[in-house]
């Protein structure tokens, strides 16, 4: 059964969210990036995190990840492809990422991909800062003409 799901938060435009079963899916805006969390244990966070203030988004992200928390896949991936990350992006970002390493804590494992472009030293630097803060490897892959002007 799926169910749309429309938030508005403050300063920005409504969101619209899929949710089905333990299938998220919020869709990109112009300063939030798109979400898909599948119930196979895929989290997928692309595009540009430019959020002034803590968005319903988020919020909801974290609802689903608290969800599949009761219930969690043998390996759970996480993949960040951001082509811009503010500082309050990196919390958010942060607080996600918080959440779903629980997993590691029901004995599963936890996979996650840190895609950047390789000229943007910015965000490979707060990806490895996350790392060490959580003490949790990433797998830091480069990629070419990652920009937000294509």
């Amino acid at each position: 059964m799926t169910h749309l799901l429309i938030f508005e938060s403050l300063r920005e435009e409504p969101f619209h969210m899929t949710m089905q079963d333990n299938h998220c899916h919020i869709p990109p805006t112009d300063k939030t990036p798109e979400v898909i969390f599948n119930a196979d244990g895929t989290l997928s966070i692309k595009g540009r995190a430019m959020a002034l203030n803590r968005t319903a988004p988020s919020e909801k992200l974290l609802d689903c990840i608290e969800r599949y928390l009761k219930n969690p896949a043998g390996t759970t991936t996480v993949i960040i492809d951001l082509e811009y990350l503010n500082s309050f992006g990196t919390q958010i970002l942060v607080a996600v990422i918080r959440k779903i390493s629980q997993v590691t804590n029901h004995g599963k494992r936890l996979v996650i991909k840190w895609y950047y472009d390789e000229e943007d030293d910015d965000i490979l630097e707060r990806g490895h800062h996350i790392s060490e803060a959580f003490n949790i490897p990433v797998e830091f892959i480069p990629t070419r003409n990652h920009s937000l002007f294509n």
